[in-house]
């Protein structure tokens, strides 16, 4: 039989821009189409945020059709964990094998500096457990920091975002940082697709990360795979 996991998926509860009308918050595929991989095998899971509670959904992200997004949005459970997310510093990390962090530009601004998201990430991370981020999602690996005081991400093969992407959105002034830049000053080995929006992950070891919403599914098929087929 095969083992039983728990996922955690932690999404964000931010939604302003400092100058656009429009609202940020989760990009809704990301953590769809992540779970879409893990639903195949029934696979636990819970949703956590920064403050808990309900999760906004970026406006852009629900402009497009996008069957798994419908399948998932309107699926009694995960529309409830998503309302009705647990808080952070509520979360055990004994009980998850996985931390997955979606992305939406929100993350930018809650996720980097969340103390209780790092150490629930070094816990999981630390015991075994795996490690996923998707596009401004990786904006939480940042600062993570191991029992050594290395920083986790430094010379891993990471991606996440791109400058070109920020800017072919017309959000690079609008985000705090550049989240390409940032992972190279802290020493990741970064890359991205030639083209941008094409999907891209980067996988090192127990380290999975996607670089745009498009990369949200090979994240949770890679996550799968090594969970169960190593």
């Amino acid at each position: 039989m095969d083992p039983i996991y728990r996922a955690l998926i932690v999404c964000t509860n931010h939604t302003d821009y400092p100058t656009k009308s429009h609202k940020t918050g989760l990009w809704l595929s990301e953590a769809t189409h992540f779970y879409d991989e893990l639903a195949d095998r029934n696979l636990p899971y819970d949703i956590a945020s920064p403050e808990g509670g309900f999760i906004p959904i970026d406006e852009k992200s629900r402009d497009r059709r996008d069957t798994v997004d419908e399948k998932w949005y309107n699926n009694p459970t995960f529309r409830h964990k998503l309302e009705h997310s647990l808080r952070l510093d509520e979360v055990n990390p004994d009980e998850y094998q996985i931390i997955y962090l979606a992305g939406g530009h929100g993350t930018m601004w809650d996720f980097p500096e969340n103390q209780v998201l790092q150490t629930l990430t070094r816990r999981i991370y630390e015991k075994g457990g795996m490690v996923a981020a998707v596009c401004h999602g990786v904006s939480g690996l940042l600062n993570v920091k191991l029992s050594d005081g290395s920083l986790l991400i430094a010379n891993r093969q990471i991606t996440g975002f791109s400058t070109m992407e920020e800017k072919l959105m017309r959000l690079d002034d609008e985000v705090p940082f550049l989240l390409e830049d940032a992972l190279r000053q802290k020493n990741a080995l970064y890359s991205k697709s030639l083209i941008p929006f094409l999907p891209h992950i980067e996988v090192d070891e127990r380290l999975i990360t996607g670089q745009n919403p498009l990369s949200a599914r090979k994240v949770g098929q890679k996550v799968m795979e090594e969970m169960y087929e190593k």
